[in-house]
This record gives structure tokens, C-alpha cells and sequence, in this order.
């Protein structure tokens, strides 16, 4: 079957994915997400890209990019092969690195652009990694919330200009704006949460809010609480009924029987 035609943005504006093929982990370390942000800090010297959002999770990549020479695709081929490269060289390993070609989102108007910058940064929250962006090391939010000295590879000011003229003024907004409830989504919408090891992350989160005074023994002996993960985890996770059963050390017919 041919490829769709990637769509070119009007605005140069784009949401850009790229995951790890078969889901598998990018990242294993802090020393390969630093190296994946000095690649991109390269290619911004190299072409006339500008970065305004960025998310590092363990096994995919959020950026929102400028191009306005439609070369988004020979820029994130040379970004994937580079990092590819390393990440190969490093581990040992062969063979495709990223899940078939990177997804990218046209962004044609400011407002999208703000929406798409949020759910970035909400990222992490979305999978139960921090319970405040502000917490994740490997995101661009700090570029937007910290002095301006931090503000090296995130073009931050252009973004935040939009929102108001007064930089104090227009941060205080990004992190109220940032922090206030929404069920947006984009791009990756129906990907969710399919690895046991996002499983298990989303899980731990979970149990931390939600039963923090019950230790694991009472956990795996109260039948309601385990009914009660079972109900979240079918709920608000992409796994499988196999994996959530492994995740719990309960029987497939277990979590059958209990509709969320």
C-alpha cells in the first residue's frame, strides 16, 4: 500500500511523535535522553527549525516544531538516524529502532499550537509518572517556568509572548493554563497504555494516591481493592486482559469476570 502524502503546515507549526518500534524502550538512561536533546540542538543549527515544546517518555518522543521549508521529514529522518545510531551503538544492538515513520500533526492555528504545548507537558501526568509537570526532568516546561538562563534549546519566549506581553504576567497564566483540567488529545490518541511497563508505572501511581495507607500483603489479600485495580486498569489502560492479569498475579478468568 503507498504512504499517505505527510500534510505540510501553513504555519510551519507541527506535533511530532516518535516511538520506540514494538513499543520498546528509547531511552534507558538520563546520558541517552541528553544525547537525543544535543542532537536536536544540532539540527537546530544546522536548518532554520525552531523547538517550542518537547516531552521525553521511555519509549516515545513529543516535540512541537517550526519548519517553514517544509523539510520536516529530511529533519526528523536525520534526528531518528542519528539518535539510532548512538543508541545502537551503545546497547550493542541491530535492526529498526523507531515504530515505522514518525507521526506529525499540522498545527494551523496559535490556539491548537497552546492546546498541543499542554498536553506535551502533561504527558507525564497523563501517565501517572508525576503528578505535577513541573516535577518531570525531561520536558520543556521548565524552559517556560524557570528564569531565563535555563531557556537554551526551547525558543520559550515566542510561546509565551503569545499569551501576554508581561513575562511574569504570561508564565503565571502558562502554569495555571497548564494545570487546569482537560480531556484534550492529539495525535496519539488511541496509543494509551499497553506495556506491562507502563502498566506497572500507571499501577504504582495509582496505588500511591489512591490506597497509601495499605501495604502490598493487605492489597493482594482484599479482594475489593484488587477488584477496584482491575476496574482501573481496564478502564483507563490500553492492556490487555492477559497483561493486567500478570500485573496483579491473578488469573485471566479474574479480570474477565469484572467489567469496568
Amino acid at each position: 500500500m503507498a504512504r499517505l502524502q505527510r500534510k505540510y503546515s501553513k504555519t510551519g507549526y507541527y506535533h511530532i511523535m516518535l516511538r520506540g518500534n514494538e513499543r520498546k524502550k528509547i531511552f534507558c538512561d538520563e546520558e541517552d535522553r541528553q544525547k537525543f536533546i544535543e542532537i536536536i540542538q544540532k539540527k537546530k543549527i544546522a536548518t532554520d527549525i525552531l523547538l517550542y515544546a518537547y516531552c521525553l517518555m521511555d519509549n516515545h518522543v513529543h516535540m512541537v516544531l517550526r519548519d517553514d521549508k517544509n523539510e520536516i521529514s529530511t529533519i526528523m529522518k536525520g534526528i531518528a538516524t542519528s539518535y539510532a545510531m548512538y543508541f545502537n551503538n551503545k546497547y550493542g544492538r541491530v535492526g529498526h529502532m523507531f515504530q515505522n515513520r514518525f507521526k506529525s500533526e499540522a498545527i494551523e492555528d496559535d490556539a491548537y499550537l497552546i492546546e498541543v504545548i499542554r498536553y506535551i507537558h502533561n504527558n507525564p501526568v497523563k501517565a501517572c509518572i508525576v503528578e505535577n509537570p513541573a516535577q518531570y526532568k525531561w520536558s520543556s516546561y521548565q524552559h517556560y517556568i524557570s528564569p531565563d538562563k535555563t531557556r537554551t534549546i526551547v525558543d520559550a519566549d515566542y510561546i509565551l509572548r503569545m499569551i501576554a506581553e508581561n513575562q511574569i504576567e504570561a508564565v503565571k497564566e502558562l502554569i495555571r493554563f497548564t494545570m487546569e483540567r482537560n480531556d484534550f488529545q492529539c495525535l496519539d490518541q488511541d496509543e494509551g497504555i499497553r506495556t506491562l511497563e507502563e502498566g506497572k508505572a500507571y499501577l504504582e501511581q495509582y496505588m500511591k494516591k489512591n490506597w497509601t495507607a495499605v501495604d502490598k500483603v493487605e492489597i493482594d489479600k482484599d479482594k475489593r481493592i484488587v477488584n477496584d485495580l482491575i476496574v482501573e486498569l481496564r478502564r483507563n489502560t490500553s492492556l490487555s486482559i492477559v497483561k493486567i492479569a500478570l500485573l496483579l498475579g491473578v488469573n485471566r478468568g479474574m479480570v474477565e469476570r469484572i467489567r469496568p
